[in-house]
């Protein structure tokens, strides 16, 4: 994030600091039981992680540059050490102690670290992905889990292929303990897969769509060239076609989200046929989806999808990282964060989450890791859920000079890492990518800023 960083008190003013415990309401405003369930992302476990004399062999993933102030629960220049994922593990097990239990859980992918594609191979990735997979299971035995491939569970990182393959194979074994055999069939061709979620309190089915966005994504080689990569569009379209003649509602989750890069300018995540494509698809069938769910960019975001005429039609959430890991040009990082949602079982619709997070520097100095409430996104921002319009009314709040919410967002985006400034292009970056999601109405809001 291009920002004016400084001598800037943290955002005590703005009331930042939250309870460590989450109040959970046990209906929703609807009326009707609300249910809840976990985002997951990013893990990026670095198993060579240990405490050095020397800062440069304190991990792989630091590539050589010094981690310094490393300490239990990792390092900001490193990758998650195991102790970091099972103390985040330990603690969403603890908030639900009372018995508000979470329906599921969504793991949008990324568990092997950030290192050199010569460090790692095919059977090292697998290792790790089976590493965190149980370590998910042992953890949840008995939840049901949604996972996506991330461009980083594959090796070469982010050359996944559009066939079956060996480490697809695999990771259809790992989470056959929780996906159907339909499911199983499209992910072992092509890594993606759908699947009824069977929910016990509500009649209303919820489809999920777990998308191999990766296919899309800019470093991927293999699809460069490809109108439709492993026929995945097509796939798409008829099964949220289906899932619309059925009334179903969906909840779309994939690594690597739609949209434009907040931190870059006129950059997406993807490329940008792709996207536009993906966009136009999601546009089409925004009437049963209900939610989007995405990892990849290690930071905390929301989109807002709108349609031709400009409406607001699906709300979208970016997930930050579990993972600390800063790289040696970046300017900030983020502090590892997890993600609640609460859901309306009348419909799924979106009605609030909570963002946990851990302060890494306190964490390492107490050699306790005190993961802490740092916002719920209803209270912190004043709105009353987190459907379309609420989203949109909310950024047209950003767009007040001096807007608090809008400093709020920037605070929360690096997970309480640091204070930051954002103003003139580095805001203009953030708002655009937050309202316009295809290239016509990005590049008009760049041009009229």
């Amino acid at each position: 994030m291009e920002a004016v960083l400084g001598a800037v008190a943290l955002l005590s003013a703005l009331a930042l600091t939250a309870a460590s415990a989450v109040p959970l309401e046990p209906r929703d405003p609807l009326g009707g039981a609300a249910g809840y369930f976990w985002h997951i992302t990013d893990l990026h476990l670095d198993p060579t992680y240990h405490l050095s004399d020397d800062p440069t062999k304190v991990c792989n993933s630091s590539r050589g540059f010094p981690a310094k102030h490393a300490g239990p629960y990792g390092a900001y220049r490193c990758d998650s050490p195991y102790r970091l994922i099972q103390s985040a593990f330990q603690y969403m097990k603890d908030v639900f102690k009372a018995g508000h239990q979470p329906s599921f859980m969504i793991w949008t992918g990324d568990s092997p670290p950030h290192v050199a594609v010569a460090k790692l191979s095919a059977k090292i990735v697998i290792n790790i992905m089976h590493n965190m997979t149980e370590t998910v299971k042992e953890n949840f035995k008995d939840l049901q889990v949604f996972p996506a491939m991330g461009n980083h569970d594959y090796w070469p990182q982010d050359q996944l292929p559009v066939v079956a393959s060996e480490i697809y194979n695999a990771a259809a074994d790992m989470w056959k303990h929780w996906l159907t055999e339909d499911a199983l069939s499209t992910f072992r061709k092509g890594g993606f897969y759908t699947q009824v979620f069977n929910c016990k309190i509500t009649k209303q089915t919820l489809r999920i769509i777990s998308l191999n966005t990766n296919l899309y994504y800019s470093p991927n080689k293999i699809t460069k060239k490809m109108q439709d990569p492993a026929g995945q569009y097509e796939w798409l379209e008829d099964t949220l076609k289906k899932a619309q003649a059925n009334k179903d509602k969906v909840y779309l989750i994939a690594h690597v989200p739609p949209g434009y890069l907040p931190d870059s300018l006129r950059t997406t995540s993807i490329r940008v046929k792709d996207n536009e494509k993906l966009v136009t698809i999601l546009r089409k069938y925004s009437g049963v989806i209900v939610g989007q769910f995405f990892g990849h960019t290690h930071r905390d975001s929301m989109m807002v999808l709108l349609d031709e005429q400009g409406n607001p039609v699906n709300s979208l959430f970016v997930a930050p990282a579990v993972t600390p890991m800063k790289g040696f040009l970046d300017l900030v990082t983020n502090n590892p964060g997890i993600r609640l949602f609460k859901y309306s079982t009348n419909d799924y619709s979106l009605l609030d989450f909570w963002q946990y997070y851990l302060n890494l520097t306190e964490a390492n100095e107490e050699k306790k890791p005190d993961w802490k409430l740092e916002y719920s996104m209803t209270k912190a921002y004043g709105i009353k859920d987190l459907n379309p319009q609420s989203l949109y009314n909310l950024t047209n709040q950003f767009l007040k000079l001096h807007n608090k919410e809008f400093q709020k967002y920037c605070y929360y985006y690096i997970v309480s890492y640091i204070n930051i400034v954002c103003v003139g292009h580095c805001k203009m970056k953030q708002i655009c990518a937050t309202r316009y999601l295809d290239q016509a109405s990005y590049s008009k809001c760049i041009q009229e800023w």
